[in-house]
């Protein structure tokens, strides 16, 4: 009977098949193997590494057996949820909490044989040690945990991964529950992994190192510090209760590990500045970066789309649409502002979804970015290239307004159909709220594509400048 659908579907948005129990996570098995580089048999999706570490525990207690394990949450947590060995049992597993070189794991590997040797690698897209799991092929004892958690931004859906050889894994899933993970958790997690978010997530983690390097220096300045595992900085002030007390004070959450403070580190550079700030080791950014993010799935595409209106780069787009990303490129470098764009679309259809979606995405996102569009320019107004001269004028009241006044005899520039330049200026009209403009004359398609989109990003450098902090109307709100 526990088995049986529920009568009737949930009354949850995007709740369809959620009334089925959960099937085996074949197709996250198999995402998870390509991203962590193993071959598909030696991924066993979990519930969190945590879950993972549980699985070691179970299968030690099962057997009357011991774990060596850090004196450290989570490992002394879950020690006390099991019932202890008796005195001199054999080790079943001993756990490290450590990103050493592949050569390290081997040799203790070895060392350890027959127990399980169990790596926790929960953090290891941020730090720059190579994963334990390239010399799980060579040692049958060997165990490696991977987490969704920080790297992607899934600690609430609770999905990780124990990557070891079959057999190995064979012996976990044998203490494994019935629908050990929930249908949601894999499906946030099969979208978190898509090919479309890996350049952003990639940008999130290097952003983050970066933070990190700037804050250690900064810290050590005024304290003893050491980078902790992933985003995180274990630092050991005069006086770790005041400092926690004005963390609190500015919304930064910290936490004690004895004489330590455990302190978070953003992607952000304003929320860091805000750590430094309530340490008395720096000011508070005055304006923080106009910042916006669109995540546009549908059937025919899978889009993220990321820009940060104060900074110059990265710009990178990856559509699969060669000269689309040419043209996109053109906009964010003329445009002045950071661009990362992934779409994952039906191509192998038509590259229209591909470049319709794509125009909505970053329109969608530059509008996020605007925000109140406080103290902008609003207006921007012009470019020839050649023989090709193109005029685009902008205003970004809030209004969507498309206009285009221009034809191409070339229906193809590579795999970008020219007729869909217009189709792309009247989405980003849409997605952002604004009247654009555009009016293009020339005899050579390529240049007056190029002109219209070099045209667009001038006109929105003008119009995205910060001059002051009013509402650029007279209404008081655009």
């Amino acid at each position: 009977m526990n088995n049986l659908p529920a009568p009737f579907a949930p009354l949850v948005a995007g709740g369809d098949g959620l009334g089925r129990y959960p099937a085996e996570p074949r197709a996250l098995a198999l995402r998870m193997a390509e991203v962590y580089g193993v071959a598909a048999d030696q991924v066993l999706p979990v519930r969190g590494l945590t879950h993972g570490l549980e699985l070691v525990f179970r299968l030690a207690a099962r057997d009357g057996e011991a774990v060596e394990a850090p004196d450290a949450e989570p490992y002394q947590a879950l020690a006390a949820l099991y019932a202890a060995p008796p005195a001199g049992a054999p080790v079943a597993a001993v756990i490290l909490r450590a990103l050493g070189s592949p050569e390290a794991v081997a040799g203790m590997a070895e060392r350890v044989a027959p127990a399980l040797l169990v790596i926790d690698e929960g953090a290891a897209e941020f730090a720059d040690a190579v994963s334990a799991a390239t010399v799980i092929a060579d040692h049958a004892n060997l165990i490696v945990l991977r987490s969704l958690s920080l790297a992607y931004g899934l600690a609430g859906a609770r999905v990780g991964a124990a990557l070891a050889q079959s057999r190995t894994l064979a012996r976990l899933a044998s203490v494994l529950e019935p629908y050990a993970l929930p249908e949601v958790s894999v499906r946030l997690a099969l979208q978190a992994l898509d090919p479309s978010r890996m350049m952003e997530s990639g940008e999130r983690i290097a952003a983050v190192r970066r933070e990190r390097e700037r804050l250690v220096k900064a810290l050590g300045r005024d304290m003893p510090v050491e980078p902790g595992f992933g985003p995180v900085i274990m630092a050991r002030p005069s006086d770790p209760d005041t400092v926690t007390t004005a963390l609190a004070r500015l919304g930064v959450a910290a936490g004690r590990a004895g004489e330590r403070v455990r302190l978070p580190v953003s992607a952000t550079t304003e929320v860091n500045d805000r750590l430094l700030a309530a340490l008395g080791l720096g000011v508070a950014s005055a304006r923080p970066h106009r910042t916006g993010q669109a995540v546009r799935d549908t059937k025919e595409t899978r889009i993220v789309c990321a820009v940060d209106l104060d900074a110059t780069g990265p710009v990178s787009i990856a559509t699969g649409v060669g000269f689309f990303d040419h043209m996109l490129e053109q906009v964010a470098t003329h445009g002045g502002f950071s661009l990362r764009l992934a779409c994952q679309g039906d191509l192998h259809t038509d590259p229209h979804h591909t470049i319709e979606d794509s125009a909505i995405a970053l329109g969608q996102a530059l509008k996020q970015a605007l925000g109140e569009r406080k103290g902008i320019a609003r207006y921007g107004f012009t470019l020839p290239m050649d023989e090709a001269n193109a005029s685009v004028s902008i205003d970004l009241s809030g209004r969507p307004y498309p206009v285009f006044e221009g034809t191409f005899s070339t229906p193809f520039i590579g795999d970008y159909r020219t007729d869909l330049t217009a189709h792309v200026f009247r989405s980003l009209a849409e997605a952002m709220g604004a009247a654009i403009h555009v009016s293009v004359t020339g005899a050579d398609d390529h240049h007056k594509t190029e002109a219209v989109y070099k045209a667009f990003g001038r006109a929105l450098r003008q119009a995205i400048r910060i001059e002051g902090d009013a509402v650029p109307s007279t209404k008081g709100v655009l």
